[in-house]
């Protein structure tokens, strides 16, 4: 028998934005901003807070596990048999911020998900980078 975790895959995207990491974390933790750039929710940065993402295709079911504000957020995100782990990280650095965003728990048998959030991620933060650049 081998270790389930071994057998998943994360996808993983990463970004240097010229933003500050209060910045960024208001973009990822307030409903109105999370809308824009990814989905209808009703996200709260609390632990153990359940919320969804909503879309024209379906939802995302999830519940936040970790909250270390402007630095980490770590959510679940269970959609069509997908049970996943969002996990943003926020490093600043010389010139604004690091981010981090890896989503854990791909099966083997899951690529066709695994292939939509490497595509659907990218997207996503460009999508943010958008929102972030327009200022307040």
């Amino acid at each position: 028998m081998t270790n389930a975790a071994a057998e998943t895959r994360s996808v993983v995207v990463e970004r240097e934005m010229p933003y500050s990491p209060e910045k960024i974390w208001r973009a990822l933790t307030q409903p109105h901003l999370i809308e824009e750039w990814l989905m209808k929710s009703d996200f709260e940065p609390v632990v153990d807070h359940r919320f969804s993402f909503r879309a024209d295709w379906g939802a995302v079911e999830c519940q936040v596990l970790a909250v270390e504000p402007n630095k980490t957020l770590t959510y679940t995100w269970a959609a069509y048999g997908l049970e996943s782990v969002v996990t943003w990280t926020l490093t600043p650095t010389s010139t604004g911020t690091h981010l981090r965003m890896e989503q854990s728990g791909f099966r083997p048998d899951q690529q066709q998900a695994y292939q939509g959030a490497k595509v659907g991620w990218q997207r996503f933060l460009a999508k943010l980078e958008q929102i972030l650049a327009r200022g307040d």
